[in-house]
């Protein structure tokens, strides 16, 4: 499956390209976590269920010890991967996952000496029950058997010593097939963690960030372009994945080879807005609202955006984020009016089918973008190469709503650095 190999190339770049291949076993840490928590209601007649249940593994290594560049402006995270098995409290209807998490974890204050801590992290879950429109029809959480999962966490220290650190945690989880099969109204959960960091003492003749000269300030200019493919579904009816195609071009800055921001356009194509429109579906029809899309389907299927991009690079890997307004989108329209709309009386016959209403909702979504993921670099950014190819894995949304699963390649030139 296309999202499988999506995650995969996810976790693989987090989990390999931060990893710092010159601190040995003193970095090491091993995380054993139980959480204990609610999965709230997808949707309505949610089946009923117990207190959610996680145990988690990790495995990571903190950069204390790391001489890369991004780790003293980042200072000296933490990165890894969590292997995670979940019982959700309803074993017949809701069923368990099994997940695969990269992360990353940052000191909350910036202070090594501080307590807390945030960590955030994506990767893919696997699991035994999803929704059934005959057996299951009320769990409309989880409708694929894999999906993306998403995680943040904030822990405070209860006690620190020099093998172990105990932590007490608040977790908020989140699972979505990235809109590749409906009903995908996803899974969420809050809960409470408790964790113990097992470390080896650190080899204190190698130099830590409070023993640092500090990098000279730098910056340099770059010119970005890329090339996407995704997939997603359309609506209950067109309920198969097609494609959805992105060509993009960005110009920004990167200061201290660690943070990258940009700005940028893309022109996106919808293969499902393509064909609903051109096979003269229902509500494009003659005296029906989108009608006169049919005189020009390939432009009506069209999205051009531009946007704002903000990275971390950790050498080989770039943690990415953008927000974007959408200059023009028609399709979204047809997509807001059946995917909002519902039958009246439910279940009854075509004729009875109410339209969504254009509301507040669907002009924020409509005009606004957004787009989080990684990338995995060829040549490692603390270097300053002046050419650099880059694959990416990425999910798309409108507004806060999944839109589709994208893997992406790109090429980064550099300007004169600065």
């Amino acid at each position: 499956m296309k999202n499988l190999l999506t995650a995969f190339i996810f976790s693989l770049a987090l989990a390999m390209g931060a990893q710092n291949r010159n601190s040995g076993l003193s970095d090491f840490v091993v995380t054993p976590e139980f959480m204990l928590g609610i999965s709230a209601e997808a949707n309505d007649f949610f089946p009923e269920r117990d207190l959610q249940k996680q145990f988690v593994i990790g495995f990571a290594r903190k950069h204390d010890h790391n001489p890369q560049e991004w780790t003293y402006w980042l200072n000296a995270p933490k990165t890894g991967i969590n292997f995670g098995y979940t019982d959700l409290g309803n074993f017949e209807k809701l069923g368990a996952a099994i997940s695969v998490m990269p992360f990353i974890e940052f000191d909350a204050l910036g202070k090594r000496r501080k307590r807390m801590s945030i960590m955030a992290g994506m990767g893919v879950s696997y699991f035994n029950v999803k929704y059934d429109p005959v057996d299951n029809f009320f769990n409309q959480g989880v409708t694929t058997d894999l999906t993306w999962s998403f995680r943040a966490s904030f822990f405070y220290k209860l006690l620190k010593t020099q093998k172990v650190d105990y932590r007490l945690g608040l977790v908020y989880f989140h699972h979505s097939n990235g809109h590749t099969r409906l009903p995908n109204q996803g899974l969420n959960s809050f809960l409470v963690s408790l964790s113990a960091d097992i470390k080896n003492p650190y080899n204190l003749s190698l130099e830590t960030k409070e023993g640092k000269e500090a990098p000279a300030k730098s910056r340099y200019d770059y010119f970005s372009f890329r090339l996407g493919s995704g997939r997603n579904v359309f609506a209950l009816a067109f309920n198969d994945k097609q494609g959805v195609y992105t060509a993009a071009a960005e110009y920004g800055r990167v200061y201290n080879k660690t943070y990258k921001l940009g700005i940028g356009f893309y022109y996106r194509f919808y293969e499902h807005y393509y064909n609903y429109i051109n096979d003269n579906e229902s509500i494009v029809q003659d005296g029906k609202e989108f009608e006169s899309y049919r005189a020009h389907p390939w432009w009506n299927a069209s999205n051009l955006n531009v946007y704002a991009n903000w990275e971390f690079l950790l050498n080989h890997v770039g943690i990415d984020f953008q927000i974007g307004l959408n200059l023009f989108k028609p399709g979204y329209k047809m997509d807001w009016r059946i995917n909002e709309g519902w039958d009246y009386p439910p279940r009854e016959i075509p004729d009875n089918w109410v339209f969504g209403e254009y509301s507040t909702k669907y002009h924020l979504k409509q005009l606004i973008s957004a787009r989080m993921g990684l990338k995995y670099y060829l040549f490692g950014t603390d270097g300053v190469p002046k050419h650099n190819l880059f694959v990416g894995a990425h999910i798309n949304a409108n507004l806060g709503q999944a839109d589709f699963t994208e893997l992406s390649l790109g090429y980064v030139y550099r300007f004169i650095k600065k």
